[in-house]
């Protein structure tokens, strides 16, 4: 579970419209820093290998990335401006979580495995209490989870009402839609629609008090906390048939086939937490890597420019997503020695 330090949460205790922004706005790094390790194992599974992992894996990426979008649109409404491409909250790895306790949770880049998804996948998205219903751990307070740092978000903003918002016609712009993401992503303009933002974020990555599902553009999903415990386990989440109005919450729902096969030999055996001084100069690994992370921070650049007034641009940041793919799997196939392969480093190239 990640637990976040208790300063993220000082700007709730006098709630205000500079207070919601700055918690904003560390939303926004929380979500960009989850996505380059859930993609170094996307990029480390062989692509003719585990197909259903790979895809499980792909469809959380696309989800982070909307998140971190939804909070962009939340953060514009309110009248702040959303900073993506700052190299100062660039996330580095190992490390924890922006706003995470710095003994705790310790996310690396690292290849994909089984203990990878249930030690720190797992960990990210874990929820309060997750449907098992594990127990805190007494004394421990009310956990400062992910969730829980969303839901205060919201209840903030519920709190301070419809003078938070800024007229619509006052951002420029700044109002960011996309059929990449169906209906899910929204534009926020009043309260109703940032908490239902905030409640798309909170429910796709740990599910609800009662169930593992959430609903998005009519279709079911399995939240993301449970998506990484079907791969963890191997077992694909069922439905109870035999589940009434009755039936406790952790009975609705079971762990069986069909199986989600896991084969080791389909896994690349990259470099853990690389970075680009690794790899030495005018080296094919070296040359890769800086081209990895040239077209990284020129994402970084174009997305920040979408949610501060050019979403038109939105198309183009997405098609750079796939360019930077395409060198990823490029570079994961350069053997850097030792039996190991070269990865991509996320490293932030300043102008």
């Amino acid at each position: 579970m990640v637990i976040l330090r208790k300063e993220v949460f000082d700007a709730f205790m006098n709630p205000s419209r500079e207070g919601l922004q700055s918690a904003l706005q560390q939303a926004i790094q929380l979500e960009h820093a989850t996505i380059p390790p859930y993609l170094y194992a996307y990029y480390s599974i062989k692509q003719d290998s585990n197909d259903q992992i790979r895809e499980l894996l792909l469809s959380v990426v696309k989800e982070e990335m909307l998140h971190m979008a939804l909070v962009c649109n939340i953060l514009n409404a309110i009248g702040g401006t959303p900073s993506i491409d700052d190299p100062s909250i660039i996330p580095t790895y190992p490390g924890p979580l922006p706003g995470a306790v710095e003994e705790g949770l310790q996310v690396p880049l690292a290849p994909f495995s089984l203990s990878l998804v249930k030690d720190i996948f797992m960990e990210i998205e874990q929820p309060e209490v997750p449907i098992n219903f594990r127990v805190l751990a007494a004394g421990a307070g009310t956990p400062t989870t992910i969730g829980h740092f969303y839901r205060t978000i919201k209840n903030q903003i519920q709190q301070l009402g419809s003078d938070l918002f800024v007229d619509p016609t006052d951002q420029r712009g700044r109002q960011v839609t996309s059929s990449f993401w169906g209906s899910s992503l929204i534009k926020v303009a009043n309260v109703d629609t940032a908490v239902q933002a905030i409640e798309t974020i909170v429910e796709q990555g740990e599910g609800t008090s009662t169930s593992p599902e959430v609903e998005h553009d009519q279709l079911k999903e399995v939240a993301h906390y449970y998506r990484f415990k079907e791969i963890f386990l191997g077992k694909t989440l069922q439905p109870n048939p035999n589940a009434n109005e009755h039936t406790p919450p952790d009975q609705r729902f079971f762990y069986g086939d069909p199986p989600i096969v896991f084969n080791q030999d389909g896994v690349l055996p990259l470099l853990e937490n690389p970075k680009t001084s690794v790899y030495p100069e005018n080296s094919p690994a070296r040359q890769a890597c800086d081209a990895f992370n040239v077209a990284y921070t020129d994402i970084l650049h174009k997305l920040h420019n979408v949610f501060n007034g050019q979403p038109h641009t939105l198309g183009m940041s997405i098609t750079k997503m796939s360019e930077l793919s395409n060198l990823a799997f490029k570079l994961v196939t350069i053997d850097v020695g030792d039996g190991k392969k070269a990865g991509p480093s996320f490293e932030f190239i300043p102008r």
